[in-house]
């Protein structure tokens, strides 16, 4: 992409939390910030991403050209990178992927878009595949507690809708990207209500036992959104998964988990806001 062009979506993905218009639309998009490889100076890119657990993908396609494009020179130079997601900021070790799960990978990802198979089919060279994974502690990119809750809210309601229209989408079978999508977010919101009841709703309860009542509601929708996840992974995990079943699992989860953000956001957005930690 022109610089121009890269410096637009850069300054829009920052000022609304990830989220652009446009073409970019509903896409999922991250900053990649590398190390200049000649001059040491920091150039940051925006990039299509793949979920996968505990990290995130991406493609060094450019688009099919026969050069590698400027940020997997930098990394590879210097894997150390910094990955801006809408929701945090981290900083994150590159890894080149090779041979067979380089293979496997970029089979998920064409079977999901096969725009990177035609982007494959324009070059000679083998386009690489790099896993990013967190070298630190994620920092919200948000100006308050209230505010970076509402952020994480946001991005879980935004993947789950891709989701859902990547289902519908999908045909008579469920794609391995789709599956690893699935899987991702289930990990998410797990990780995310964890870091509440462990720390977040105890901390509120010790010092505003008004909230008692609220908490005690928020960690019952905690248990029955664990369930529904739990049915989610087994639909998703079954051999020749069915995307009806796994459509109907989002679904009973969207409906349930919407509830519950809009509810926490009500009674805690406020209260955060006000609380120092």
């Amino acid at each position: 992409m022109p610089i121009d062009f890269n410096q637009q979506i850069i300054e829009e993905f920052r000022s609304s939390g990830g989220r652009l218009s446009g073409p970019f639309e509903g896409a999922r998009l991250l900053l990649l910030t590398t190390t200049g490889a000649r001059s040491g100076a920091r150039h940051t890119t925006p990039l299509g991403y793949l979920p996968d657990g505990e990290r995130v993908l991406v493609i060094a396609s450019a688009g099919g050209a026969e050069k590698n494009p400027d940020w997997f020179h930098n990394l590879v130079a210097d894997p150390r990178v910094t990955v801006e997601n809408g929701v945090f900021v981290y900083d994150a070790v590159a890894t080149v992927l090779e041979g067979a799960e380089r293979d496997r990978v970029f089979a998920r990802a064409a079977e999901a878009d096969p725009g990177w198979a035609d982007y494959q089919a324009r070059t000679s060279r083998v386009i690489p595949v790099v896993a990013l994974e967190a070298a630190g502690p994620p920092r919200p990119d948000a100006p308050s507690l209230g505010a970076g809750l509402k952020v994480i809210h946001d991005a879980f309601r935004r993947e789950l809708a891709l989701i859902r229209k990547e289902i519908a989408g999908s045909g008579p079978r469920l794609g391995a990207q789709l599956r690893v999508n699935c899987l991702t977010v289930c990990q998410g919101l797990h990780h995310h209500h964890a870091g509440e009841d462990g720390a977040i709703f105890p901390f509120l309860a010790d010092r505003r036992p008004e909230l008692a009542p609220v908490l005690e509601r928020l960690d019952g929708e905690h248990r029955k959104i664990a369930a529904l996840l739990g049915d989610l992974q087994e639909a998703v995990s079954a051999e020749g998964a069915d995307p009806a079943l796994v459509r109907a699992e989002v679904e009973r989860l969207t409906e349930e988990l919407e509830a519950h953000l809009d509810y926490e956001e009500e009674q805690l957005i406020p209260i955060l806001d006000a609380t120092a930690l």
